[in-house]
């Protein structure tokens, strides 16, 4: 379900704030990212936060944002920030886990 070209490609960066670390969020964001067909990566915040940048078509960016809200079981997400990210951004060819700032 991956965009059919890059004029349907959009970025977005997105922080979830809340009960979202210790909790198998970014694994859990993983699995959805992947089933959504979308690409990007996922990493915690000192601050206690959950930063990802996202890439996919309108219809996976909207449906992974939804998810990251209530989809992961055991956190309480408190709120969603996200900017979307202007072209030319570089494309990212997987989903994975980064490292925590």
């Amino acid at each position: 379900m991956t965009p059919e070209n890059d004029s349907d490609l959009q970025t977005r960066v997105v922080r979830v704030y809340g009960r979202v670390q210790g909790v198998g969020y970014r694994q859990a964001c993983i699995e959805e990212a992947m089933a959504v067909g979308i690409t990007g990566w996922v990493r915690n915040r000192m601050d206690g936060s959950v930063e990802a940048v996202l890439q996919g078509n309108l219809k996976q960016l909207d449906r992974i944002c939804d998810w990251l809200v209530d989809g992961a079981h055991a956190a309480l997400v408190d709120r969603l920030e996200f900017k979307e990210l202007a072209p030319p951004v570089a494309r990212f060819d997987e989903f994975k886990l980064a490292a925590t700032v």
